[in-house]
């Protein structure tokens, strides 16, 4: 197993210093006043009729034919006020119990690419099997606390796969997971699982959620009808939906940083508290993707100053809203290499300086988006791990000193086998997965290996060490009798 035993256990991370905060006071006030007079003289489209009409008797403005919909600020602060500063969120496994909020900070896989790559077989679409793998190597590591589709299965029926997914997530995994809000039906399915596995009804599942989902929205200023049919099945059963803008400046919205976050917080602000209409009280988190683009090729920048920029004044505008916070690790590279990495670290920086409750894209993430990796999966688990470790607090106190070993040494000798030492020999610093730091004679002897390299193995050395949590044999069948029920009528009514 090599490095794998060097891995501590899964636990929650905390962030116990107090957030970076990038804005004054008064640009905050400015950006805040900004977004309420896009909500107020511009608006959004909400392209879903029920949707409009609860937004209707809610307060706001709409114009049922253009599907136009304006907020007054009293409005849009009345019903966010409702949504809760913090909520857990509960996993199959009950001591993988997650809290969103304040300053935890919790960590969720790549989702969605449709191709997969590794050294060993290129890049490729992405297929079930190694959906299952990436939703094995979630559960191996102890960095990853929400799971989600790590990739697309473009081998399975799309209008199917779904039920695949919510499968696979739920046997290889007992975490609380990310599911999809592609319309009503896909959510009613993930809730029915997630109610069969965790041995609950819907009742308990309200006021116990173990789902999450991610709205985006279509900027500038749209949301678009399947989107928001998945969010309100969500939110009537008490599921939390991460709201999250895509506004890259210069394609999304205006060229700037402080135009991109106005639009975002508009565009999160009216469909939050379109949330609190469906659901007064129902958790939700204000989500930030605000980036740059290569102007040149239009194409999305990510891991960039100006993403960095983003991330931190949106959890300062999140803070603002006493909300739960949503970024992401990203970058642009296209194989996992230096520039997937530096882009990587100063996104991984930029969210715990912001206290992002929950990070998105957290490993894996390659392509600005369009591909996971299984190697960037290891590569970003130890900068996880490592972060995680330098933001942990710092322990001053007598016995950290050490001057009895100091003592002990005295001049001139070494501190490798003091008593002081050999009592943190094991728990005293950061224990990686990848690096390890030996020298450049004994490395080389060794077979050396580049990090790329070295992760694929520890990978692999994950998915042959794998095993199922366990979950009743009662709950699998029934599981698998409703997911069979399910496609059977999907195949007969073409549903989608």
């Amino acid at each position: 197993m090599g490095h794998l035993r060097t891995q501590r256990q899964w636990r929650l991370v905390q962030n116990p210093h107090p957030p970076f905060e990038i804005l004054s006071e008064a640009q905050l006030r400015r950006i805040d006043a900004a977004a309420m007079k896009i909500l107020a003289d511009t608006g959004l489209r909400f392209r879903n009729v029920e949707a409009l009409e609860i937004l209707d008797q809610h307060g706001a403005q709409v114009d049922f034919d253009s599907q136009m919909v304006a907020f007054d600020a009293d409005v849009i602060r009345r019903h966010i006020a409702k949504a809760p500063r913090k909520f857990v969120l509960y996993a199959r496994n009950e001591a993988k119990n997650l809290t969103i909020g304040e300053n935890y900070i919790n960590f969720a896989p790549v989702s969605g690419p449709p191709n997969f790559s590794d050294i060993d077989g290129g890049r490729r679409p992405g297929t079930h099997a190694d959906q299952c793998n990436l939703i094995k190597l979630c559960h191996g590591l102890n960095t990853v606390h929400l799971g989600g589709v790590s990739v697309e299965a473009m081998d399975l029926p799309a209008d199917s796969r779904h039920l695949d997914f919510c499968r696979a997530q739920t046997l290889l995994n007992d975490c609380a997971w990310n599911t999809r809000a592609i319309g009503r039906r896909r959510v009613a399915d993930a809730l029915e699982i997630n109610c069969i596995a965790r041995g609950i009804d819907k009742k308990t599942l309200i006021e116990k959620p173990g789902l999450t989902t991610v709205i985006n929205i279509n900027s500038p200023l749209m949301v678009d009808a399947e989107m928001l049919a998945g969010l309100m099945e969500m939110t009537r059963h008490g599921q939390p939906c991460i709201i999250t803008p895509f506004t890259l400046a210069g394609a999304m919205s205006p060229a700037t940083i402080a135009g991109a976050l106005a639009q975002q917080t508009a565009e999160a602000l009216a469909v939050l508290a379109f949330v609190q209409m469906v659901r007064p009280g129902c958790p939700c988190v204000f989500g930030g993707f605000t980036s740059n683009v290569d102007m040149k090729s239009g194409a999305p920048a990510f891991g960039t100053p100006e993403y960095v920029k983003g991330v931190l004044a949106g959890g300062q505008l999140a803070r603002h809203y006493r909300l739960p916070y949503r970024a992401s690790n990203v970058n642009a590279a296209n194989t996992a290499d230096a520039q997937a990495t530096y882009e990587s670290a100063m996104s991984l920086w930029a969210c715990f300086l912001a206290h992002a409750n929950v990070v998105h894209h957290a490993v894996g993430w390659l392509e600005g988006g369009l591909c996971a990796s299984l190697e960037k999966f290891i590569i970003d688990a130890e900068m996880i791990q490592m972060l995680s470790a330098a933001f942990s607090p710092l322990k001053i106190d007598d016995d950290e000193f050490g001057l009895d070993a100091i003592a002990e040494v005295g001049p001139g000798g070494h501190f490798f086998a003091a008593a002081h030492t050999m009592a943190r020999y094991r728990d005293a610093f950061y224990q990686p997965l990848l690096s390890d730091w030996r020298n450049f004679e004994t490395w080389q002897d060794d077979g050396a290996q580049t990090a790329t390299q070295r992760a694929n193995r520890i990978a692999r050395n994950l998915l042959a060490a794998h095993q199922s949590p366990p979950l009743p044999a009662a709950a699998i069948a029934e599981i698998d009798a409703f997911i069979e029920k399910r496609k059977a009528e999907i195949a007969r009514d073409g549903e989608v």
